[in-house]
């Protein structure tokens, strides 16, 4: 086993794996910033599907976007 091809496509996977958490962490920081009313109430408390939908399909298309950016 190629030990030194195993290492660099390990430690781009855990690049890119960081990477894309921190995107959805900014993405969840820009919707709560830009919507007037709060996000945990409205999803726990209030039990708001369509807005969890929203928010499910927002991390859909930033998973689909960094999945892209990774393969090339």
């Amino acid at each position: 086993m190629d030990w030194s091809w195993f290492l660099s496509h390990l430690m781009a996977a855990v690049v890119f794996g960081g990477l894309g958490i921190v995107l959805f962490l900014v993405a969840l920081k820009v919707c709560v910033k830009i919507t007037p009313f709060s996000l945990r109430k409205e999803i726990e408390e209030d039990q708001n599907v369509a807005l969890g939908i929203v928010l499910g399909s927002v991390f859909i298309a930033i998973g689909l976007i960094v999945a892209a950016a990774v393969g090339g």
